[in-house]
């Protein structure tokens, strides 16, 4: 769009080019922006070309040095559509003054000055009146004039920022490669947390200078970002900008304007221009037409009904939702939460809480009533989207200190066990320091010794479960050997999600303890969890050979367990196999006395692809009741993991049902059957089933069948919001989401009539990713969304019918046929309203399967 500048370059002695006196420089000059698929080519790129006569002249020089000089810059201006599309050429007949208005164009064309010393650009000189957009691209044409000449790596300042940068020259030629992870500028963004839900970036921008006989002959610029969604890779959008520069020819000019600095001389030309900075000014997208938030909810308030949650256009309508809330105040928001239906409101709960704006957290803390205690679901739904929040703030957690002021115990426990979540989160962020997060930190650390209360104590465990704060790892140190099963457990897999950098020796022999029971008896599940932690915490031989000694003289169903996990480990290469490996060398430890034990407890993981692995751990009761059932489902992206599911189901104290014989350490354990979730790493309130004899008697006769909600809702996935300033001038906004409808719920039924227990965990879903870039430049608009959806659905169910010896024993993970399709949008606007939109989709249905489990299972099921 710009105007350029020209250089005479006097030699190679110069430190950069120079202009002469009397002269008027003649360049050609363009640049262009085009948006595509990562992989995508320039043909089927949308984009627009802005043109310009650009003319130079010197208008003043240091007398004292040559290579400080002030310039004049002036241009015309042409806009061209990229790639024509036929009939969908906005751009088509079009003038630059029908484009831009006559006081836009007016301003492009109007002359500016740069001040260059030593080729690097000091100041620039325009009217603070033009709009910014102008004055950006006037940057864009001052920014590519800046050259030095000769090799040297050095920081410089121009419209992207400030910058690194790295020269080479040779026989005539200059390379500038500009390090754009290095630059600095005003506009900040943000995104995920959580590097598999997140989004990676590539870029790279070089200028090639050409140099004849010390002048600058042409100078060719090209630019490339590229952002992919992490979690799929073909979901990537490129935005390439190129500027061109050439040299076309001189004429007589001004003459240069006396003066003693460059401040007097510009004063003297035009006392209106200004030094305004050669950094790039932040832009305000102003949407015109865009429907208010009211207008946007009333327009897409069914896709919000319950019903709807199981589609892709429930997370599709949520993200537009958040985006819309976004630029909303806090009144508007407020008339959309109460205008909602009841069905509705939570999740509008959701989209509001994910915005995280200042307008809509006080939107939402005005809406919610904490100290009514029939208001659970509504400040659950809250909370939870809290902890799934992709870049909170302090003032988030400041707003969870409510204290005394909660009417629920429920919501009590999950305001303190999301706190943590949030502790994690500003934690990673470098907000650890901050007062809120120190307040936070303190009471989350010193509550398992303030209270003697059992539920409390466990609350605050989760908390610090979340938090992952490593001073949290002698308390979970300390708790893992406590006499209360449920604090053992929580400890344990509390420290499994810690670097194993962080699990010292002293952490290591406590685990081996458990395990090996040296102080006294331990049930089951808390042996298995402290064998879990052994098994991924870089274990030493000894550890293992031990371990493996231990394999044959345990209670029989926890044999099976450990032979299940041993194999597993070995079968898919996880980060113990090579020391147990070497264990088993030794015939001592590996014989097939130890690994013959018959059994129904299983572990088994299995990689469905590159990105996500599954893993399924039952353990039963020696009377052949299910005892705790774990399924955990995991993402990976370039060496990070995501703990991206875990529903854990346990069962205690039920052998008096059919009058069998309880197992070793559990004789006196209460009755008891409950789920917990951990949801994107981050665990939730667990689910009690029943407690106490009394109560377990109650569910058996009143139980019908339908499940227990674990977690319902919608949840902001992937979040990264950045604007991509450009070294021409343009600004291109990125914005990536993903939206996921949860639905995950379980339940426990036993029939003693039939003899029959079954267990089930439904998982339902649906998820949306986008990938938005648009690149506003107020005269025309251009911009790409590349997005992809999916519907799915997965059923863990157990059977176990215990009316015979051995009982017979059914899991199943299914999984339905579900539909995955992929789209591509590219789209063009003018402010007249003319506009312009191509699409095109791909649709596909992956075939449903049964998850492949471990071969014993198959083998019970045949007793």
């Amino acid at each position: 769009p710009l105007l350029l500048c020209g250089l005479f370059l006097c030699g190679y002695v110069a430190a950069g080019p120079r202009l002469d006196n009397h002269q008027l420089y003649k360049f050609s000059y363009r640049t262009e922006v085009l948006l595509d698929r990562a992989g995508g080519s320039k043909t089927s790129s949308a984009g627009y070309r802005i043109t310009s006569d650009v003319s130079a002249h010197l208008v003043w020089r240091d007398p004292g040095n040559k290579d400080d000089q002030l310039i004049q810059l002036m241009s015309d201006v042409g806009v061209e559509s990229l790639a024509p599309r036929s009939k969908r050429d906005l751009l088509k007949g079009s003038t630059a003054e029908s484009l831009m208005g006559k006081g836009p164009l007016g301003a492009l064309t109007r002359p500016y000055m740069i001040h260059l010393r030593n080729g690097k650009v000091k100041a620039f000189y325009s009217y603070r009146e033009e709009p910014a957009t102008i004055k950006n691209l006037k940057r864009g044409l001052a920014s590519l004039l800046q050259v030095q000449l000769n090799t040297g790596k050095v920081i410089e300042n121009d419209v992207s920022g400030r910058c690194t940068v790295q020269y080479r020259a040779t026989n005539g030629q200059v390379t500038r490669t500009k390090l754009l992870e290095t630059c600095q500028t005003s506009e900040t963004g943000f995104t995920t947390h959580s590097q598999v839900l997140g989004v990676s970036k590539k870029a790279s921008s070089v200028t090639s200078f050409t140099l004849s006989d010390g002048f600058i002959e042409s100078a060719e610029a090209e630019e490339v970002h590229i952002l992919t969604a992490n979690s799929r890779r073909s979901a990537g959008v490129k935005v390439v900008s190129r500027q061109s520069l050439k040299f076309v020819g001189r004429a007589a000019g001004p003459l240069e304007v006396p003066g003693k600095d460059v401040a007097s001389v510009v004063a003297s030309v035009d006392a209106k221009l200004a030094a305004v900075g050669v950094m790039a000014e932040q832009v305000k997208s102003q949407c015109k037409g865009c429907p208010t938030l009211v207008e946007h909810w009333q327009a897409n308030k069914d896709q919000f009904e319950p019903e709807r949650l199981s589609k892709a256009m429930a997370p599709r309508s949520f993200l537009a939702f958040i985006q819309s809330i976004r630029k909303a105040t806090e009144k508007e928001i407020l008339s959309v939460l109460k205008s909602a239906s009841k069905t509705a409101l939570p999740q509008v709960v959701d989209a509001v809480t994910s915005a995280q704006t200042p307008a809509s957290l006080d939107a939402i803390l005005s809406f919610l009533n904490f100290t009514d205690a029939k208001g659970l679901v509504l400040q659950e739904r809250f909370l939870y989207a809290c902890g799934f929040a992709s870049h909170p703030n302090e003032k988030m957690l400041q707003s969870l200190l409510v204290g005394t002021s909660i009417g629920s115990s429920e919501i009590k426990e999950s305001v303190v066990i999301i706190m943590g979540a949030l502790v994690n989160k500003l934690c990673l962020k470098g907000g650890c320091d901050s007062p809120t997060v120190v307040q936070v930190k303190k009471m989350i650390l010193e509550g398992p010794e303030s209270t003697e209360v059992e539920a409390e104590i466990q609350m605050f465990l989760l908390s610090l479960k979340n938090s992952l704060l490593p001073e949290a790892i002698p308390i979970f140190t300390k708790y893992a050997e406590s006499e209360v099963g449920a604090f053992c457990t929580i400890a344990l897999s509390a420290l499994q999600r810690y670097d194993t950098k962080l699990i010292t020796e002293e952490v290591k022999s406590m685990v081996n303890r458990i395990y090996h029971q040296n102080r006294r008896i331990y049930e089951k599940n808390v042996r298995s969890a402290a064998a879990d932690v052994i098994l991924s915490s870089n274990p030493s031989y000894e550890h293992v050979k031990n371990l493996l000694l231990s394999i044959g003289n345990l209670p029989h169903e926890m044999n099976k367990y450990m032979v299940s996990k041993i194999q597993d480990i070995l079968r898919f290469e996880l980060p113990a196999s090579k020391v147990v490996r070497h264990a088993m060398k030794d015939m001592v430890s590996h014989n097939y006395d130890r690994f013959a034990k018959v059994g129904s407890s299983s572990a088994y993981s299995e990689t469905a692809d590159v990105s996500s692995t599954y893993s399924l751990d039952i353990l039963y009761s020696g009377s052949g009741i299910m005892r705790r059932s774990n399924m955990n489902i995991y993402g990976a992206s370039s060496g990070a993991t995501l703990h991206g599911l875990q529903v854990a189901i346990e069962a205690q104290g039920l052998e008096t049902l059919i009058a069998a014989t309880p197992d070793e350490g559990e004789q006196d354990l209460e009755s008891y059957a409950g789920m917990s979730a951990l949801l994107f790493d981050v665990q939730l309130r667990p689910v009690t089933f029943f407690k106490g004899y009394s109560d377990l008697m109650s569910k058996i006769f009143s139980m019908s069948g339908e499940p227990v909600n674990v977690v319902k809702g919608l949840i902001l996935l992937t979040d990264h919001s950045e604007v991509i300033q450009l070294q021409s001038g343009v600004k291109a906004s990125a914005e990536f989401q993903g939206g996921l409808a949860i639905d995950i719920s379980g339940g426990m039924e036993i029939s003693l009539w039939y003899r029959e227990s079954k267990t089930s965990v439904n998982n339902r879903g649906a998820l949306v990713v986008t990938g938005n870039v648009t690149v506003d430049m107020d005269f025309v608009r251009t911009g790409m969304e590349v997005s992809f959806e999916t519907e799915a659905s997965l059923d863990f169910i157990t059977t176990v019918q215990f009316s015979n010896y051995p009982f017979l024993v059914c899991i199943q993970m299914d999984k339905t046929t579900f539909p995955f399709s992929e789209y591509l949008t590219k789209y063009e606007s003018l402010p007249s309203g003319k506009s312009s939109v191509s699409s095109k989709g791909r649709k596909q249905l992956v075939p449903g399967s049964e998850f492949p489990l471990h071969q014993e299972n198959s083998n019970i099921y045949t007793h």
